[in-house]
């Protein structure tokens, strides 16, 4: 699908997709999925998980205690 400008639009997330990151030299797992995400060191169960909802707000109260404008 494209915008009117020929621009690709993003495709939905409707599914739990799962990739493999290393961070220091560690792997880890992160699921992205349409309530959130988490990050897990690999060969583990428990994780990092945040619901995008929380990741919105927690950046929403950034911009309300600091009010500078970002750099882009």
């Amino acid at each position: 699908m494209y915008h009117s400008d020929d621009t690709p639009m993003a495709t939905k997330l409707d599914k739990t997709i799962r990739r493999e990151i290393e961070i220091d030299g560690e792997p880890f797992t992160i699921a992205i999925s349409p309530a959130g995400f988490r990050l897990t060191k690999k060969r583990f169960r428990s994780g990092v998980a945040l619901s995008w909802k929380s990741l919105w707000n927690r950046h929403a109260a950034d911009v309300i205690s600091n009010p500078e404008p970002d750099e882009e």
